[in-house]
Protein backbone atom coordinates (compact mmCIF):
# COMPACT_ATOMS: atom_id res chain seq x y z
CA UNK A 1 0.00 0.00 0.00
CA UNK A 2 3.02 2.42 0.62
CA UNK A 3 4.30 1.45 -2.72
CA UNK A 4 1.22 2.52 -4.48
CA UNK A 5 0.43 5.61 -2.09
CA UNK A 6 -1.53 5.03 0.63
CA UNK A 7 -3.82 8.25 1.53
CA UNK A 8 -3.75 7.90 4.72
CA UNK A 9 0.10 7.48 5.27
CA UNK A 10 0.48 10.43 3.02
CA UNK A 11 -1.62 12.43 5.22
CA UNK A 12 -0.16 11.20 8.81
CA UNK A 13 3.61 12.64 6.96
CA UNK A 14 2.17 15.69 5.62
CA UNK A 15 -0.33 17.40 8.05
CA UNK A 16 2.08 18.77 10.82
CA UNK A 17 0.18 17.62 14.00
CA UNK A 18 1.92 19.61 16.71
CA UNK A 19 -0.13 22.35 15.42
CA UNK A 20 -3.04 20.82 17.49
CA UNK A 21 -1.02 20.08 20.60
CA UNK A 22 -1.76 23.42 22.35
CA UNK A 23 -5.65 24.22 21.95
CA UNK A 24 -5.73 20.46 22.66
CA UNK A 25 -4.18 20.73 26.27
CA UNK A 26 -5.78 23.89 26.77
CA UNK A 27 -9.17 22.06 26.26
CA UNK A 28 -8.49 18.73 28.11
CA UNK A 29 -7.23 20.43 31.41
CA UNK A 30 -5.13 17.17 32.53
CA UNK A 31 -3.57 16.21 35.77
CA UNK A 32 0.09 16.35 36.44
CA UNK A 33 -0.20 12.64 36.59
CA UNK A 34 1.14 12.96 40.41
CA UNK A 35 -2.32 11.09 41.92
CA UNK A 36 -0.71 8.01 40.39
CA UNK A 37 -4.26 7.42 38.34
CA UNK A 38 -3.39 6.05 34.90
CA UNK A 39 -1.63 8.29 32.20
CA UNK A 40 -3.98 9.01 29.36
CA UNK A 41 -4.17 8.31 25.73
CA UNK A 42 -1.99 11.62 23.88
CA UNK A 43 -4.11 14.23 23.03
CA UNK A 44 -3.37 14.18 19.14
CA UNK A 45 -3.70 10.42 19.42
CA UNK A 46 -7.00 10.58 20.53
CA UNK A 47 -7.43 14.16 17.73
CA UNK A 48 -6.68 11.69 15.01
CA UNK A 49 -8.88 9.37 16.20
CA UNK A 50 -11.41 12.42 15.52
CA UNK A 51 -10.05 12.63 11.75
CA UNK A 52 -10.58 9.12 11.13
CA UNK A 53 -14.32 8.86 12.26
CA UNK A 54 -14.81 11.92 10.02
CA UNK A 55 -13.04 10.63 6.86
CA UNK A 56 -14.52 6.81 7.17
CA UNK A 57 -17.87 7.71 9.16
CA UNK A 58 -17.01 5.29 11.90
CA UNK A 59 -19.05 5.44 15.24
CA UNK A 60 -17.33 5.44 18.34
CA UNK A 61 -17.06 1.77 18.89
CA UNK A 62 -16.12 1.31 15.47
CA UNK A 63 -13.01 3.58 15.97
CA UNK A 64 -12.42 2.15 19.25
CA UNK A 65 -12.54 -1.15 18.52
CA UNK A 66 -9.75 -2.65 16.25
CA UNK A 67 -11.85 -5.86 15.05
CA UNK A 68 -14.40 -3.49 14.23
CA UNK A 69 -11.98 -1.41 11.91
CA UNK A 70 -10.55 -4.00 10.91
CA UNK A 71 -14.15 -5.35 9.81
CA UNK A 72 -14.72 -2.09 8.12
CA UNK A 73 -11.59 -1.79 6.41
CA UNK A 74 -11.42 -5.99 5.73
CA UNK A 75 -8.73 -5.77 7.85
CA UNK A 76 -7.70 -8.46 10.83
CA UNK A 77 -6.66 -6.90 14.00
CA UNK A 78 -2.95 -7.58 14.03
CA UNK A 79 -3.26 -6.68 10.41
CA UNK A 80 -5.02 -3.16 11.24
CA UNK A 81 -2.19 -2.48 13.84
CA UNK A 82 0.60 -2.86 11.48
CA UNK A 83 -1.28 -1.52 8.57
CA UNK A 84 -1.06 2.38 7.62
CA UNK A 85 -4.13 2.58 9.71
CA UNK A 86 -1.79 1.65 12.92
CA UNK A 87 1.18 3.29 11.45
CA UNK A 88 -1.73 6.78 11.36
CA UNK A 89 -2.00 6.80 14.92
CA UNK A 90 1.23 5.31 15.97
CA UNK A 91 0.02 2.22 17.39
CA UNK A 92 1.79 -1.11 16.85
CA UNK A 93 0.26 -4.43 18.17
CA UNK A 94 0.97 -4.58 21.11
CA UNK A 95 -0.36 -0.95 22.41
CA UNK A 96 -3.94 -0.82 23.47
CA UNK A 97 -6.55 1.23 21.48
CA UNK A 98 -9.05 3.76 23.42
CA UNK A 99 -12.10 2.30 23.86
CA UNK A 100 -15.98 4.24 23.28
CA UNK A 101 -16.06 5.71 26.43
CA UNK A 102 -12.63 7.01 26.59
CA UNK A 103 -13.48 8.53 22.91
CA UNK A 104 -16.77 9.67 23.88
CA UNK A 105 -15.01 11.61 26.90
CA UNK A 106 -12.34 13.12 24.63
CA UNK A 107 -14.83 14.61 22.46
CA UNK A 108 -17.39 16.00 25.26
CA UNK A 109 -14.25 17.45 26.72
CA UNK A 110 -13.87 19.69 23.24
CA UNK A 111 -17.45 20.24 23.19
CA UNK A 112 -17.68 21.71 27.11
CA UNK A 113 -14.15 23.79 25.89
CA UNK A 114 -15.95 24.61 22.73
CA UNK A 115 -12.85 24.04 21.31
CA UNK A 116 -13.11 23.00 17.63
CA UNK A 117 -13.32 26.87 16.75
CA UNK A 118 -9.52 26.98 18.07
CA UNK A 119 -8.16 23.85 16.04
CA UNK A 120 -9.87 24.78 13.19
CA UNK A 121 -7.98 28.38 13.28
CA UNK A 122 -4.90 26.78 14.39
CA UNK A 123 -4.88 24.56 11.30
CA UNK A 124 -5.72 27.73 8.93
CA UNK A 125 -2.84 29.75 10.79
CA UNK A 126 -0.85 27.17 8.85
CA UNK A 127 -2.10 27.06 5.69
CA UNK A 128 -1.43 31.06 5.75
CA UNK A 129 2.31 30.50 7.14
CA UNK A 130 2.61 27.45 4.54
CA UNK A 131 1.85 30.26 1.59
CA UNK A 132 -2.13 29.35 1.08
CA UNK A 133 -3.46 32.82 1.77
CA UNK A 134 -6.82 33.29 1.65
CA UNK A 135 -6.86 34.73 -1.81
CA UNK A 136 -9.49 35.41 -4.69
CA UNK A 137 -12.14 36.52 -3.03
CA UNK A 138 -14.88 34.26 -1.32
CA UNK A 139 -17.77 31.76 -1.84
CA UNK A 140 -20.54 31.36 0.91
CA UNK A 141 -22.93 28.91 1.12
CA UNK A 142 -24.32 26.10 3.27
CA UNK A 143 -26.19 22.96 3.85
CA UNK A 144 -28.41 20.64 5.38
CA UNK A 145 -26.67 18.34 7.38
CA UNK A 146 -29.20 15.85 8.24
CA UNK A 147 -29.69 14.26 11.98
CA UNK A 148 -31.23 11.11 13.51
CA UNK A 149 -34.79 11.91 13.19
CA UNK A 150 -36.75 12.85 16.42
CA UNK A 151 -40.08 11.03 16.33
CA UNK A 152 -42.73 13.85 18.59
CA UNK A 153 -46.10 14.40 19.05
CA UNK A 154 -48.01 17.30 17.90
CA UNK A 155 -47.79 18.26 21.32
CA UNK A 156 -44.74 17.80 21.47
CA UNK A 157 -43.38 20.03 18.50
CA UNK A 158 -45.68 22.83 19.68
CA UNK A 159 -44.32 22.90 22.90
CA UNK A 160 -40.29 22.53 21.90
CA UNK A 161 -41.42 25.32 19.15
CA UNK A 162 -42.37 27.53 21.89
CA UNK A 163 -39.21 27.18 23.44
CA UNK A 164 -40.51 24.86 26.76
CA UNK A 165 -39.78 21.00 27.47
CA UNK A 166 -42.91 18.66 26.97
CA UNK A 167 -44.07 17.87 30.38
CA UNK A 168 -44.35 14.45 29.52
CA UNK A 169 -40.08 14.31 29.21
CA UNK A 170 -40.10 16.60 32.12
CA UNK A 171 -41.07 13.36 34.19
CA UNK A 172 -38.76 10.91 32.12
CA UNK A 173 -34.64 12.65 32.13
CA UNK A 174 -33.99 9.63 30.44
CA UNK A 175 -36.13 10.10 27.11
CA UNK A 176 -35.24 14.48 27.57
CA UNK A 177 -31.61 13.73 26.84
CA UNK A 178 -32.42 11.59 23.92
CA UNK A 179 -34.24 14.38 22.62
CA UNK A 180 -32.56 16.99 20.44
CA UNK A 181 -34.65 20.17 20.82
CA UNK A 182 -31.76 22.28 18.44
CA UNK A 183 -32.63 20.84 15.32
CA UNK A 184 -36.42 21.41 14.46
CA UNK A 185 -37.98 20.50 11.52
CA UNK A 186 -37.60 22.54 8.11
CA UNK A 187 -38.92 22.58 4.25
CA UNK A 188 -36.30 22.26 1.70
CA UNK A 189 -37.50 23.12 -1.92
CA UNK A 190 -36.26 21.79 -4.72
CA UNK A 191 -37.31 21.85 -8.34
CA UNK A 192 -39.05 19.03 -10.30
CA UNK A 193 -37.42 17.09 -12.96
CA UNK A 194 -39.61 17.39 -15.65
CA UNK A 195 -41.23 14.12 -17.32
CA UNK A 196 -39.44 12.66 -20.25
CA UNK A 197 -42.60 11.79 -22.15
CA UNK A 198 -43.63 15.05 -22.30
CA UNK A 199 -43.62 16.42 -25.98
CA UNK A 200 -41.21 18.89 -26.84
CA UNK A 201 -44.44 20.96 -28.18
CA UNK A 202 -46.18 21.79 -24.64
CA UNK A 203 -43.70 22.67 -22.46
CA UNK A 204 -44.62 22.24 -18.95
CA UNK A 205 -44.30 24.42 -15.78
CA UNK A 206 -41.36 23.36 -13.27
CA UNK A 207 -43.17 22.98 -10.03
CA UNK A 208 -41.70 23.10 -6.59
CA UNK A 209 -41.15 19.83 -4.31
CA UNK A 210 -41.31 20.44 -0.43
CA UNK A 211 -38.47 17.93 1.22
CA UNK A 212 -39.40 17.95 5.04
CA UNK A 213 -35.20 18.11 6.56
CA UNK A 214 -34.31 17.53 10.32
CA UNK A 215 -30.81 18.58 11.22
CA UNK A 216 -28.33 21.14 11.31
CA UNK A 217 -27.04 23.39 8.56
CA UNK A 218 -23.41 23.94 7.54
CA UNK A 219 -22.39 27.33 6.97
CA UNK A 220 -19.24 27.60 5.21
CA UNK A 221 -16.95 30.05 3.03
CA UNK A 222 -14.18 29.30 0.63
CA UNK A 223 -11.42 31.21 -0.51
CA UNK A 224 -11.65 31.15 -4.59
CA UNK A 225 -7.52 30.96 -5.20
CA UNK A 226 -7.14 27.28 -3.02
CA UNK A 227 -10.67 25.83 -2.24
CA UNK A 228 -10.03 25.59 1.74
CA UNK A 229 -12.75 25.79 3.81
CA UNK A 230 -12.16 29.56 5.81
CA UNK A 231 -14.83 30.24 8.15
CA UNK A 232 -17.60 28.12 9.18
CA UNK A 233 -20.42 28.44 11.49
CA UNK A 234 -23.26 25.66 12.09
CA UNK A 235 -27.38 26.08 13.01
CA UNK A 236 -30.42 24.43 12.91
CA UNK A 237 -31.78 23.65 9.39
CA UNK A 238 -34.22 26.08 10.26
CA UNK A 239 -32.40 28.92 10.64
CA UNK A 240 -32.17 31.02 7.62
CA UNK A 241 -28.59 31.58 5.28
CA UNK A 242 -28.05 35.13 4.62
CA UNK A 243 -28.31 36.00 8.54
CA UNK A 244 -25.07 34.22 9.04
CA UNK A 245 -23.01 36.03 6.42
CA UNK A 246 -21.29 38.12 8.66
CA UNK A 247 -20.49 35.06 10.77
CA UNK A 248 -18.88 33.19 7.86
CA UNK A 249 -17.49 35.62 5.72
CA UNK A 250 -13.57 36.51 6.29
CA UNK A 251 -11.59 39.58 6.47
CA UNK A 252 -8.31 38.62 5.60
CA UNK A 253 -9.18 37.97 2.31
CA UNK A 254 -6.88 39.35 -0.17
CA UNK A 255 -9.71 40.19 -2.51
CA UNK A 256 -13.00 41.74 -1.66
CA UNK A 257 -15.47 40.03 -3.46
CA UNK A 258 -17.86 37.79 -2.04
CA UNK A 259 -20.64 35.20 -4.22
CA UNK A 260 -23.27 33.56 -2.88
CA UNK A 261 -26.90 32.46 -3.80
CA UNK A 262 -30.16 35.13 -3.74
CA UNK A 263 -30.51 34.01 -0.19
CA UNK A 264 -27.95 36.06 1.00
CA UNK A 265 -29.39 39.29 -0.81
CA UNK A 266 -30.97 41.92 1.36
CA UNK A 267 -30.71 45.08 1.93
CA UNK A 268 -28.98 44.69 5.57
CA UNK A 269 -25.84 42.29 4.35
CA UNK A 270 -25.68 44.49 1.15
CA UNK A 271 -24.49 47.39 3.43
CA UNK A 272 -22.39 45.18 6.27
CA UNK A 273 -20.43 43.92 2.95
CA UNK A 274 -19.84 47.50 1.63
CA UNK A 275 -18.81 48.74 5.53
CA UNK A 276 -16.59 46.80 5.41
CA UNK A 277 -14.61 47.00 2.42
CA UNK A 278 -16.33 43.84 0.79
CA UNK A 279 -17.31 43.94 -3.10
CA UNK A 280 -21.04 41.84 -3.27
CA UNK A 281 -21.37 39.95 -6.38
CA UNK A 282 -24.60 37.98 -4.79
CA UNK A 283 -27.31 36.35 -7.08
CA UNK A 284 -29.78 38.59 -8.09
CA UNK A 285 -33.67 37.59 -7.64
CA UNK A 286 -36.21 37.15 -9.75
CA UNK A 287 -38.23 39.80 -10.11
CA UNK A 288 -42.06 39.39 -8.81
CA UNK A 289 -44.31 38.09 -11.30
CA UNK A 290 -42.59 39.57 -14.02
CA UNK A 291 -39.54 37.23 -16.12
CA UNK A 292 -36.13 37.64 -15.42
CA UNK A 293 -34.40 40.43 -17.14
CA UNK A 294 -31.87 38.99 -20.15
CA UNK A 295 -28.73 40.83 -18.34
CA UNK A 296 -29.76 39.63 -15.14
CA UNK A 297 -29.90 36.04 -16.24
CA UNK A 298 -26.60 35.78 -17.72
CA UNK A 299 -24.82 37.52 -14.76
CA UNK A 300 -26.73 34.81 -12.65
CA UNK A 301 -24.89 32.46 -14.61
CA UNK A 302 -21.66 34.00 -14.44
CA UNK A 303 -22.26 33.69 -10.77
CA UNK A 304 -23.11 30.17 -10.72
CA UNK A 305 -19.90 28.92 -12.87
CA UNK A 306 -17.81 30.24 -9.98
CA UNK A 307 -20.18 29.64 -6.90
CA UNK A 308 -20.34 25.83 -8.14
CA UNK A 309 -16.75 25.58 -6.67
CA UNK A 310 -18.40 25.60 -2.94
CA UNK A 311 -20.24 22.39 -3.66
CA UNK A 312 -17.76 19.98 -4.14
CA UNK A 313 -16.86 20.64 -0.67
CA UNK A 314 -20.28 19.85 0.62
CA UNK A 315 -20.96 16.72 -1.89
CA UNK A 316 -17.51 15.43 -0.34
CA UNK A 317 -18.71 15.09 2.90
CA UNK A 318 -21.70 14.11 2.37
CA UNK A 319 -20.86 11.47 -0.38
CA UNK A 320 -17.38 10.53 0.61
CA UNK A 321 -17.44 11.61 4.65
CA UNK A 322 -21.01 10.27 4.38
CA UNK A 323 -21.59 12.98 7.03
CA UNK A 324 -24.92 12.18 9.92
CA UNK A 325 -25.47 13.96 13.02
CA UNK A 326 -26.05 10.93 15.12
CA UNK A 327 -25.68 13.13 18.71
CA UNK A 328 -27.84 15.04 20.64
CA UNK A 329 -27.49 19.10 20.45
CA UNK A 330 -26.22 22.10 18.85
CA UNK A 331 -22.71 21.98 20.60
CA UNK A 332 -22.05 17.94 19.45
CA UNK A 333 -23.38 18.87 16.45
CA UNK A 334 -20.76 21.68 16.14
CA UNK A 335 -17.98 19.55 16.90
CA UNK A 336 -19.42 16.22 14.18
CA UNK A 337 -19.78 19.15 12.08
CA UNK A 338 -16.29 21.07 12.61
CA UNK A 339 -14.55 17.92 12.41
CA UNK A 340 -14.95 17.36 8.54
CA UNK A 341 -14.73 20.84 7.68
CA UNK A 342 -10.58 20.64 9.28
CA UNK A 343 -10.27 17.07 7.33
CA UNK A 344 -11.63 18.59 4.41
CA UNK A 345 -9.07 20.89 4.91
CA UNK A 346 -6.39 18.38 6.01
CA UNK A 347 -6.86 16.59 2.04
CA UNK A 348 -7.02 19.62 0.36
CA UNK A 349 -3.60 20.46 1.59
CA UNK A 350 -2.45 17.54 0.62
CA UNK A 351 -3.35 17.90 -2.55
CA UNK A 352 -1.64 21.44 -3.15
CA UNK A 353 1.67 19.91 -1.32
CA UNK A 354 1.54 17.21 -4.06
CA UNK A 355 0.97 19.84 -6.60
CA UNK A 356 3.60 21.44 -5.43
CA UNK A 357 6.43 18.77 -5.07
CA UNK A 358 5.56 17.89 -8.94
CA UNK A 359 5.95 21.85 -9.94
Amino acid sequence: MSAVGDPLEKLNSIIPWPVFEKPLAKALKRSDGSKGVRPPFPAVLMFKILVLRALYNLSDDQASSSSRIGSRLCLTRQAMLASPIGRFLGLGPSDKVPDAKTIWLFRKSLVRAGAIDNLFARFDKHLSRSGYLAKGGQIIDATIIQASRQHNSQDEKEAIKSGEIPETWKEKPAKLAQKDRDAPWTVKYSKAKQPTDTPTSAPTKAHDIAIPMFGYNNHAGIDRAHGFIRGWTVTSAAAHDGAQLRNVVTKDNTASTVWADSAYRSKTNEEWLQDNGLKSDIHQRKPKGKPMPEATSRANGRRSRIRATVEHVFARQKDKMKLFIRTIGIGRAKVKIGMPNIAYNMLRYVFHEGRRATA
